[in-house]
């Protein structure tokens, strides 16, 4: 028997050394913003050395971790407490955005050194986007000359592609729309954006982002009309912006006009309460009988579900517009008129493949129920047409114009007996 003392197990662990990579670093902008601002005092106003400072110091810096420190730094010459003044406790440049000279070019200068910034450092785009939002909620706490260089800066960014249009959102806040600060401020970020682009290349701009719908926005709820917009900004220097707006509330009020057609329709209201309503709406939002009739047309092909099969497709438009020639011609009174209803049928025979062989049966249908007249399609058939499908519907109306002709010389030459 072995008389010795057996030794327990004890549990041992080894410490492991742990890599600075993995250890959690403590967000702690100081050294960085140190780093930046001593740069920018060296480089000062020469924004070519500006330039290739911040494209150089991206190797050395975190610009990844501290962005918004950048972009505060860039813009305001130190880091931006919530409201926008700068914290007093930080080192701080004169070289920035809000000391520049408040002009133009100076503002399309300082545009090319972020967007030579962002195109060297990639990951920096949505920080900066993110910057512009923020900048533009923290206006009230600016200067007017500061939101004036910036406005210039945000109008300019836009115009090249450099940040979204979705910062505009930013200016609908109330903090900033109450005190008149973001129509003022707007002004003059569409004045650069404008001047950089045109008027069309901002409204692709704002629509892509659903920004063309809001900008009544910029003002209190009390002062939200077209009217006020428009002379508010008419007054500014600024009609194209007006025009646009003035537009978009047309369109508005052109869809708003669709739906409740296609309801009344649906619901099988009688067609003196329609066209009733219908000339109430053209009176009050001022729509001609030309934009009318396109929109009449439309509802009407769009209160039904139509059939797949191109052999009965044709028989039930016939059937369904028969019921409603009366509404059609209740907005055809006028020439220009019919001819804009005959060029709507043909984009709409041409855009719906199934109804292609359904174009002349429809105009025929419509001529015999006095919607359209000869003239009307004589002068389609001549110049008025459009290029959807003209080969294909020019010939299908070829005996019927034909028709048309000799039915006219006939009863001109009826008449010239007569006399």
């Amino acid at each position: 028997m072995n008389n010795q003392k057996q030794q327990k197990p004890t549990l041992t662990g080894q410490r492991f050394k742990t890599r600075k990579r993995d250890e959690k670093e403590r967000f702690d902008p100081t050294q960085f913003q140190e780093s930046i601002v001593q740069g920018l005092n060296q480089t000062g106003s020469d924004l070519e050395a500006v330039a290739k400072f911040l494209d150089a110091s991206g190797a050395k810096l975190d610009y990844r971790r501290y962005a918004e420190t950048l972009f505060d730094i860039l813009v305001a010459g130190g880091m931006l407490a919530p409201g926008g003044s700068i914290s007093d406790d930080m080192t701080r440049t004169e070289f920035c955005l809000f000391t520049a000279q408040e002009d133009l070019e100076t503002m399309q200068a300082y545009a090319q050194v972020f967007n030579k910034l962002i195109r060297r450092y990639k990951y920096l785009e949505k920080g900066f986007e993110e910057e512009i939002k923020k900048l533009l909620l923290f206006l009230k706490g600016f200067t007017e000359s500061e939101r004036n260089k910036l406005a210039m800066l945000t109008g300019i960014l836009l115009a090249n592609g450099n940040i979204s249009a979705a910062v505009i959102g930013s200016l609908f806040n109330e903090n900033v729309v109450k005190e008149g600060v973001s129509a003022a401020f707007a002004v003059k970020l569409f004045k650069s954006w404008i001047y950089e682009r045109d008027i069309n290349a901002v409204a692709i701009a704002l629509r892509k982002v659903g920004m063309d719908n809001r900008l009544m926005e910029l003002f209190p709820a009390n002062k939200r009309s077209c009217e006020h917009f428009s002379k508010y900004f008419t007054d500014a220097g600024l009609k194209e912006l007006s025009d646009f707006a003035r537009n978009q509330e047309a369109i508005g009020s052109r869809k708003e006009l669709q739906k409740e057609l296609q309801e009344m329709m649906g619901r099988g209201d009688n067609f003196k309460e329609i066209i009733g309503y219908v000339r109430e709406e053209m009176k009050k939002t001022n729509i001609s009988e030309q934009l009318m009739i396109g929109i009449v047309w439309s509802s009407v092909m769009s209160c039904v579900e139509w059939n797949k099969k191109e052999e009965l497709v044709c028989e039930q438009a016939i059937k369904h517009l028969k019921q409603y020639s009366p509404l059609l011609k209740a907005f055809t009174s006028q020439g220009a008129s019919e001819i804009l209803l005959l060029v709507k049928i043909q984009e709409y025979c041409y855009d719906n493949i199934h109804f292609m062989k359904a174009f002349q049966k429809i105009v025929v249908l419509l001529y015999k129920a006095d919607v359209l007249s000869e003239e009307a399609i004589l002068k389609w058939y001549a110049d008025a047409h459009v290029a959807k499908g003209k080969s294909v519907f020019l010939e299908q109306m070829k005996k019927f114009v034909e028709w048309l002709k000799n039915a006219e010389e006939e009863s001109e030459s009826e008449e010239e007996e007569e006399n």
